[in-house]
């Protein structure tokens, strides 16, 4: 029997205040407005936008002639595009 790879990395983050109202009820919200079935999807989809966000913050600081931010900006630009 092959062996099946596993990724060990997190794809969520729990929030830091586990009963704030505003958030809760934000939460209960976004799942109602597109049909989500748990909160875990939700802090999902916030942990992979805060992963793009500090990835894009970095390219800023770059200059803009670099190579890399040219080459990572397209890239970073193309997972948004099909995120």
């Amino acid at each position: 029997m092959p062996r099946i790879p596993t990724v060990h990395s997190k794809t969520y983050v729990t929030p830091r205040r586990p009963f704030e109202k505003e958030r809760l009820d934000q939460e209960l919200k976004l799942i109602g407005e597109y049909g989500l079935r748990n909160k875990r999807e939700v802090w999902r989809v916030k942990y992979t936008l805060a992963k793009i966000r500090k990835a894009a913050r970095v390219l800023l600081t770059l200059d803009e002639k670099d190579p890399k931010r040219l080459f990572e900006g397209n890239a970073l630009l193309r997972r948004l595009a099909s995120f």
